[in-house]
């Protein structure tokens, strides 16, 4: 009977959480190896309290619900470090940090210098490892702080992300960029990869960054794990580039066929075949933008009016939520949670 009434108890915890909305904080950060600060959203488990908002939502997007402010649930939770694609923003994914966080993971996730709309370079957002340093540095803050600090569990540290994102994660998770492989790659697809023209343009001139740069380990010995949804410049990778990469990894594709974006393809740039032990998970029907926010009803015709549709116009046969819960349940799982 003991055992019994404990199970229920257990079970009434774990759906009273389910049910609340994720914590969520606002902060800054010094970014040094940018000489500006950073705006840092963090997710967290709900542990009671604070003002319930709907967050993110717009006339195109619709919203998550969130907790500001509220406290953080007791124990130890697992970390994740997001990094948003180039030109999104973290709010993009809000979908994925708020599930993750009413899941039991605590979420943080940076704005890139150079990277977000309104503050565009990409000849400066280009340069991949000034990312990772921003998670770096976002880990750090995360550990001093003295809310978090005690509910950290080091032993699942993950980082996670979209599109060039998720070239982020995976640097950051040990593997090395190859220059000369990327180079070689634009030339090869430059009217095919939707990227390429603009990176080998003399604006951004991709190729001649130091290779030596390019090239260098950027791993945080703390990462743990790597979640990777579409992730950018997987292509001219060599064995050698993936050799110091953490086992545990979790890749995940949007789309097939026609549908497939040729740059973030893992599987024909051969990356694939040099992660034997990796997790990988693909969607279709779903494109690259699946990952983006839901779209409310009128979100598909005010972005075609601007000019910026398929965004929100999903393969025939795509439930984007349906996707985006299993991406959550994916990743939760991932981390045991």
């Amino acid at each position: 009977m003991k055992l019994l009434i404990a199970a229920i108890l257990l079970l009434t915890a774990v759906s009273q959480a389910l049910a609340s909305p994720a914590g969520l904080r606002f902060t800054k950060l010094e970014m040094p190896h940018h000489n500006r600060r950073a705006s840092v959203q963090i997710w967290y488990p709900n542990g009671g309290g604070g003002d319930e908002t709907v967050f993110a939502g717009n006339a195109v997007f619709e919203g998550v619900d969130a907790a500001i402010w509220a406290e953080v649930q007791a124990g130890q939770h697992p970390v994740v470090l997001f990094s948003h694609g180039m030109g999104g923003a973290p709010r993009a994914q809000a979908w994925l940090a708020a599930g993750l966080a009413r899941r039991g993971a605590i979420v943080v996730a940076v704005t890139h210098a150079n990277s977000t709309w309104g503050d565009f370079d990409m000849a400066e957002g280009i340069k991949h490892w000034t990312r990772v340093a921003d998670l770096s540095v976002a880990l750090d803050g995360l550990m001093a702080a003295p809310d978090f600090a005690g509910h950290i569990d080091p032993t699942r540290i993950m980082a996670a992300g979209f599109s060039y994102g998720g070239w982020t994660a995976l640097s950051m998770g040990g593997l090395r960029g190859n220059h000369q492989g990327a180079v070689d790659t634009c030339r090869e697809f430059i009217d095919t990869m939707e990227t390429c023209a603009l990176l080998m343009s003399a604006e951004v001139n991709m190729q001649a960054l130091d290779p030596a740069v390019w090239n260098a380990n950027y791993a945080d010995p703390r990462i743990t794990h790597v979640a990777a949804i579409d992730p950018g410049f997987v292509w001219g990778l060599t064995t050698q580039d993936t050799a110091a990469l953490v086992p545990d990894l979790l890749l995940i594709g949007l789309g097939g066929g026609d549908n497939r974006m040729l740059d973030a393809d893992f599987d024909k740039s051969g990356l694939t075949a040099r992660l034997p032990n990796a997790q990988i998970i693909r969607f279709d029907p779903a494109f690259h933008f699946t990952a983006m926010p839901v779209c409310t009803p009128a979100g598909e015709a005010i972005l075609r009016d601007e000019g910026d549709d398929p965004v929100c116009t999903d393969p025939a046969g795509t439930d984007r939520a349906t996707v985006h819960a299993e991406i959550i349940d994916a990743i939760a799982n991932q981390l045991g949670l």
